[in-house]
């Protein structure tokens, strides 16, 4: 049974307070929380990759970094299956908590590498090859990152 959806307060370091409770900083501060609808969103990718079981999930906050949006949010799933499963259940989940749908997807046909365009807030869903070889925690790597501490 998934974690209801509520704000959290009080994680050091945290670039938001409404992340969930197993995440932890790589010790990095971002400038300040998100807005409440990017904190939610954020919320709802996290937990729905858990949910999953997606593999090294991890927050960057591009608020410093770029105008077009806040954050992007990545996850990994083994296969294909569980790539498109942990997108769906991204889509279900923010659907439930923000009442919105995301303005563009890209990548269901192959699921290597499905993203979801929330305009904020863009989640990507690799599988583990894909995810090592665009390598976007590299390529961003100037940006805060909360990582989950629970997935395998």
């Amino acid at each position: 049974m998934p974690s209801p959806l509520r704000p959290r307060s009080s994680y050091s370091g945290c670039p938001t307070e409404y992340l969930g409770s197993h995440l932890v900083t790589n010790g990095e501060r971002a400038r300040g929380p998100f807005s409440g609808f990017v904190a939610a969103l954020v919320n709802a990718a996290v937990m729905a990759a858990e949910d999953k079981l997606g593999r090294d999930t991890v927050v960057l906050d591009l608020r410093e970094l770029v105008d077009s949006f806040d954050a992007l949010v990545v996850a990994s799933g083994r296969n294909d299956r569980q790539v498109r499963a942990i997108a769906e259940e991204v889509e279900r989940l923010v659907a439930i908590a923000l009442d919105v749908k995301p303005i563009h997807v890209e990548g269901w046909s192959a699921a290597e590498w499905i993203a979801l365009d929330y305009g904020d807030v863009i989640v990507h869903v690799f599988d583990e090859a894909a995810r090592e070889y665009y390598d976007l925690e590299h390529l961003w790597n100037a940006a805060p990152a909360v990582r989950s501490a629970t997935i395998a």
